[in-house]
C-alpha cells in the first residue's frame, strides 16, 4: 500500500496529462533523466548567437526551452552549409488559445526568422476528435480557428506550410506512417505511451500520425528528393515520448533522426504543479481575454511568494521560486536589465507584490492587445493560402 501511495504521488508527464508530486513542482531534471534527452547548456545559447548573428531569444537566455536531442548536430550541419527544416504542430482543442499554447510558435518564429528555413505546422484535429470526444467536423472548425491564431504569430507564408490531419494524410505521408507502424510493436507503444486494455484502437494507431511530419518524403511538395534534410521540431517536453518513438524507428527506414529543443511548461496562474488547463479559465490568460479580464485574473488568482504582511515583506522580501508574477514577466518581459531590477527589488522587499502584478498586468495586456489585432487580420483566404499543398519559393533564402 506504501508504495502505490507513493506511485500515486510521483509526477505524471505524457502527451495528455502533467502534474507534478504531491505539494511541489515539476522536477525538469527528473525529466530529463527519465526520458534520457540532455540539459541546453549556455555553450549551446552562444553558438546560436554566433551561427545566426542575432541576440538569442528570451526563451533561449532565460532556459524556456531548456532540454534537447541531439539540437548540436543540427548546429553542427548548419555550420557545414547543410539547410533543416523545422516541424511543430497544435492540438486544436479548444477555440481560444491561451499564452502557453503561444509560447513555442512564439518560439518556432524565432527560429525559422534566424537560420531562414522552411517550417511544417501539423494540426492534430484527428487526434483531439479521439481524445477528446469531439466530432470530426467540430475538430476541423477548431483547427481552422486556430490556424488563425498560429499565422497571428507572424510566420513567413513563403516558407511555412500548416495542414490539418484530416486533410493532409495520403499518399507519401501515408506511407511512412504505415513504414513507422510496422516498425513499433504493441508492447513497445503501450511501454512508451501507457495506453491500457480501455483504450480505444485509434489512440494505439495515432502516434505514427504525429512521426510521420518528422520525415522530409512526406511532403514530396516541399522537399522531393531531399530525404537527407534534417529536422528540427521544437516543442513541451511532455511531446517527447512521440520523438523517442520516432527516432527509435528513422534509422531503420533511412532517416536522420529528428533533433528536438523543448520548453517547460508554462504555469497556471495558481501555481506551478502542472501546466495551464483549458478546462479552468481561471488558471490560464487567453489571446481573446480583455484588459478587464488579464486584470482581474493576474490581482486574484496570481499566485504570489510575497508575505503575509507589509512588514514581513520588508523583512524578508518575497520567495521568487513560487512566485508567479516573475515566472510570468520571466517568460513576456524582454528587457534582461529590468526583470534583473525587479527580481533583485522584490527578493529584498523593496517592491511589492501589487507593484510586480501591476507590470505584469502591463506586459500581458500589451501582449495579448498585439496578437488580437494581428489575428483580426488573418481572413480565411490566408488560411486556405497557408494551408494549401504549393512549393515554398522563398524556402531556404
Amino acid at each position: 500500500m506504501e508504495k502505490k501511495n507513493q506511485e500515486e504521488e510521483e509526477q505524471i508527464v505524457t502527451p495528455w496529462e502533467v502534474t507534478a508530486e504531491k505539494g511541489g513542482k515539476i522536477d525538469y531534471d527528473k525529466l530529463i533523466d527519465k526520458f534520457g534527452c540532455q540539459r541546453l547548456d549556455q555553450s549551446l545559447v552562444d553558438r546560436v548567437a554566433r551561427l545566426t548573428g542575432r541576440l538569442p531569444h528570451v526563451f533561449l537566455r532565460r532556459g524556456v526551452f531548456f532540454a534537447h536531442r541531439d539540437f548540436s548536430d543540427i548546429l553542427d550541419a548548419y555550420e557545414r552549409g547543410e539547410k533543416f527544416y523545422l516541424y511543430t504542430g497544435r492540438g486544436p482543442s479548444s477555440e481560444a488559445l491561451h499564452l502557453g499554447h503561444l509560447v513555442p510558435f512564439m518560439f518556432t518564429k524565432y527560429l525559422q526568422d534566424a537560420f531562414k528555413v522552411p517550417l511544417v505546422i501539423q494540426l492534430t484535429d484527428d487526434e483531439k476528435c479521439m481524445w477528446k470526444n469531439l466530432s470530426v467536423e467540430e475538430s476541423q472548425r477548431l483547427a481552422r480557428e486556430n490556424a488563425k491564431d498560429i499565422i497571428a504569430c507572424g510566420f513567413d507564408i513563403s516558407r511555412t506550410f500548416i495542414f490539418s490531419d484530416f486533410d493532409y494524410v495520403g499518399g507519401s505521408f501515408y506511407k511512412n506512417m504505415v513504414k513507422i507502424a510496422k516498425c513499433v510493436t504493441y508492447n513497445k507503444v503501450v511501454g512508451i505511451f501507457g495506453f491500457t486494455g480501455e483504450d480505444h484502437i485509434g489512440k494505439v494507431s495515432f502516434p505514427p500520425v504525429q512521426a510521420a511530419p518528422s520525415f522530409p518524403s512526406s511532403f514530396p511538395h516541399l522537399f522531393s528528393g531531399k530525404d537527407s534534410l534534417r529536422c528540427l521540431i521544437p516543442c513541451a517536453i511532455d511531446q517527447d515520448p512521440y520523438f523517442r518513438m520516432t527516432r527509435d524507428v528513422a534509422p531503420r527506414l533511412g532517416y536522420h533522426k529528428p533533433a528536438l529543443i523543448e520548453s517547460s511548461f508554462f504555469p497556471a496562474l495558481q501555481g506551478e504543479t502542472g501546466k495551464m488547463s483549458a478546462s479552468d479559465p481561471n488558471s490560464a490568460t487567453y489571446v481573446t481575454d480583455s484588459a478587464k479580464d488579464i486584470k482581474n485574473k493576474v490581482n486574484r488568482y496570481a499566485f504570489s511568494g510575497g508575505q503575509d504582511s507589509i512588514e514581513n515583506h520588508r523583512k524578508y522580501g518575497a520567495n521568487l521560486e513560487v512566485d508567479i508574477p516573475i515566472k510570468y514577466l520571466g517568460f513576456f518581459l524582454e528587457d534582461d536589465a529590468e526583470l534583473e531590477h525587479i527580481r533583485t527589488e522584490y527578493g529584498a522587499g523593496r517592491m511589492l507584490t501589487g507593484e510586480v502584478k501591476k507590470r505584469l498586468i502591463e506586459v500581458l495586456t500589451e501582449l495579448v492587445e498585439r496578437h488580437r489585432r494581428a489575428r483580426a487580420a488573418v481572413t480565411d483566404e490566408m488560411v486556405d493560402a497557408f494551408m494549401a499543398a504549393r512549393p515554398l519559393p522563398n524556402m531556404f533564402s
